[in-house]
């Protein structure tokens, strides 16, 4: 009973209830504070506009929760009698001492603050690094996540988010060549490739300037007809297959051809 009546004494310190507590009202005040922020910011009339927010609700968050910590932690060095004005100015010493030696770090942090703030990156869109094609998946205050078509995750340090190609906040323009065979009529498939492209503007699946070319070579098998399909950068690859679908199913409706490779072979007496 002893040893109980001393452990029950030892928890019920003022520095062991005062640090649950503290700890305790730290994480329901961050659990709070998150969900405000989620539900101020996470509205928006465009998909990009949703992006960029939900970019930034990610990095306030953060930041919040850092604070919060820091804060609880002083509190709890505070019940330990631990005078948390000279460990302060203590810090402020030794955090300009370590700011000299991690100034990689403070750079991925300044980084990170100001990419988000300028637009350059928000989850969801599409970049390249160094031949690394992939979506971002996260947004950190050091790093940035990338994850390929493949499954494969890059991290990048922030300070070298200058290197980084980003083709999500433009539109694609999908240039896509069509081999017909040269006994086509001309104006025929002018016609049916420029009504494949009314029929898919009106199904809002590629953008209203989105136009037919016109003849773009003779080549030595085929007519080579060219369209300019503009469409969101994030499903360029999907609207692309699908243009593709569309064109061959209206060639065989209106029996048009895609010729195969051709040589044409002459006997030397018919020369």
């Amino acid at each position: 009973m002893k040893f109980l009546k001393k452990v029950y004494d030892i928890i019920m310190t003022k520095q062991i209830i005062g640090s649950i507590i503290t700890l305790l009202i730290a994480y329901i005040l961050t659990k709070i504070l998150n969900s405000i922020i989620s539900k101020i910011l996470i509205t928006g009339k465009t998909q990009f506009e949703i992006k960029r927010r939900k970019t930034i609700i990610r990095l306030l968050q953060s930041i919040v929760k850092y604070i919060i910590y820091i804060i609880s932690l002083l509190i709890i060095l505070d019940f330990y009698g631990i005078d948390t004005r000279s460990l302060i100015t203590s810090l402020g010493i030794f955090g300009a001492v370590l700011g000299l030696a991690m100034q990689d770090t403070i750079k991925d942090l300044i980084c990170g603050i100001s990419l988000i703030l300028e637009n350059y990156l928000q989850v969801g869109d599409t970049v390249t690094y160094n031949n690394f094609t992939g979506d971002v998946i996260e947004l950190g205050l050091r790093t940035t996540k990338i994850k390929a078509f493949n499954g494969e995750v890059m991290i990048i340090a922030n300070r070298n988010i200058d290197s980084i190609i980003n083709a999500s906040q433009r539109k694609a323009h999908l240039l896509i060549e069509v081999d017909t065979d040269y006994d086509a009529p001309v104006k025929k498939v002018e016609e049916v490739l420029t009504q494949v492209i009314e029929e898919a503007k009106k199904e809002k699946l590629i953008f209203d300037d989105s136009i037919y070319c016109g003849i773009n070579e003779l080549s030595s098998s085929s007519v080579k007809y060219l369209i300019n399909i503009h469409c969101d950068q994030n499903k360029r690859y999907d609207i692309k297959r699908n243009m593709l679908k569309r064109i061959k199913l209206a060639y065989e409706q209106n029996n048009l051809k895609i010729p195969y490779n051709q040589i044409e072979v002459h006997h030397g007496k018919d020369i």
